[in-house]
């Protein structure tokens, strides 16, 4: 098996165990709506059920969240395929996360028709902040990594063209 498919394999089954271990010690431990604080006022462990997306966006639309899971599923591992690991970290990296998060949130969707949150951070008692999972961290995160280097491209090809010199055709 190549390197280049091993070594992300490898990532994704990690961070899709530590997802599904983290809320299965939820789910087997505390009753839903029970809320453990870490830190006052700022960390909570909270067991939470969604059936949507953040702030329960879609609630309830199984079939939405399984098509969209399996479209970018495939986009992703045919983009992940392509990407080169030791030149393109964060672009690959970020392919990474977001194909181990969407896995993570599809396993919940389809066992159990909704989705297991725990973490609750209290941002400034913006109490309307949701409360997420591993697999929702994955994709954020994964969406600023990959977002970032495409940014990063693009900007680095624009200064390219604009410190050119260009052909003055006025003569």
């Amino acid at each position: 098996m190549k390197k280049t498919v091993l070594i992300p394999g490898i990532i994704i089954v990690i961070l899709i165990a530590l997802d599904q271990l983290t809320k299965q010690l939820v789910f087997r431990t505390m009753e839903l709506g029970e809320e453990i604080v870490v830190i006052k006022n700022f960390f909570m462990i909270t067991s939470h059920r969604n059936t949507g997306a953040a702030w329960g966006i879609f609630d309830g639309n199984m079939v939405f969240f399984y098509i969209i899971t399996v479209i970018a599923g495939v986009l992703f591992y045919w983009l992940l395929k392509d990407a080169n690991l030791k030149t393109k970290k964060l672009y690959t990296y970020g392919i990474i996360l977001m194909i181990a998060g969407g896995i993570g949130n599809f396993i919940d969707r389809a066992l159990f028709q909704e989705v297991i949150d725990f973490i609750n951070i209290d941002l400034w008692s913006y109490t309307t902040f949701p409360i997420f999972n591993i697999a929702d961290i994955c994709l954020v995160v994964g969406m600023f990594l990959f977002a970032s280097d495409i940014l990063y491209e693009e900007w680095l090809q624009w200064k390219q063209s604009s410190s050119k010199p260009t052909n003055d055709s006025t003569e």
